[in-house]
């Protein structure tokens, strides 16, 4: 499946999720009931280091490349840091390969349980721009946000199938952690006082995920030998599927194309 794009995304789309924006957000997080485990449920495979496979490939991208567009920066601070106008890339392509996708094992991993890393994934805010604009984590892995800017921003999460976050960073050097805690792809995040700031998270219950760099590439090691669906997302080109074998000690290949036309 190949998806387009289409001209009337442009900047109104990002500054429309903007919308009635405030400085500090609600007070706490938007709750939902807990999940309970089915009691009656198998107990979870581990993955045998000793017989894992993998997947490796790339996203590419065929057409035209949408144009930059200048962002409103409306904030002194977060101006003086870019070099000349600070732009919207929505669409980053280099040498014919698109970065900022996220990739992640979709379907084939059924009663696999994993360990949630201790590692943190940081999301930095500075510039008034999300660094990066795609993330991964793990389910109940911990997301760190900072603000490196000396302005007050403020982190607006708009899951469906997680709590919501949203919370002011009102000083430079402030980090805070969240954590989602149920997969879901992708979460949508914005902040509430500089409208045109965007980043997206995906949470996913399992390791088996990446963001393509300048390169267009991904890789998916250490999973267990079977039929898997992998999945791709794109911010403006949306999913594209696609099912894979994983042999033993084997690496698979998949290469995926985005097209604008």
């Amino acid at each position: 499946m190949k998806l387009r794009y289409t001209s009337t995304l442009a900047l109104g789309l990002v500054l429309g999720a903007g919308v009635g924006f405030s400085c500090g957000g609600k007070d706490g997080d938007d709750k939902r009931p807990p999940r309970v485990k089915d009691p009656k449920a198998e107990p979870a495979k581990r993955v045998d280091a000793a017989t894992a496979g993998g997947i490796k490939g790339v996203v590419s991208f065929e057409g035209k490349v949408p144009e930059d567009l200048p962002l409103p920066m409306s904030e002194p601070a977060c101006a003086r840091v870019h070099s000349g106008k600070a732009m919207l890339r929505k669409v980053v392509v280099t040498d014919g390969k698109l970065e900022n996708v996220f990739v992640y094992v979709k379907d084939g991993l059924t009663g696999y349980a994993f360990d949630v890393p201790e590692a943190e994934v940081v999301v930095n805010q500075f510039g008034c721009i999300y660094e990066p604009l795609v993330v991964g984590v793990m389910a109940e892995q911990k997301l760190t946000f900072v603000n490196s800017d000396d302005v007050l921003h403020n982190i607006h999460t708009l899951p469906t199938e997680n709590d919501g976050h949203n919370f002011a960073m009102p000083s430079k050097g402030m980090r805070t952690t969240k954590t989602f805690d149920t997969q879901e792809v992708m979460v949508r995040t914005k902040c509430d006082v500089h409208p045109w700031m965007r980043a997206y998270i995906g949470v996913v219950e399992h390791p088996y995920f990446a963001v393509t760099g300048p390169d267009g590439a991904f890789e998916l090691p250490g999973l267990p030998p079977g039929e898997y669906t992998v999945e791709i997302w794109h911010e403006l080109y949306g999913t594209q599927t696609q099912k894979v074998t994983v042999s033993e000690k084997t690496t698979s290949d998949l290469t995926f194309t985005v097209s604008a036309e």
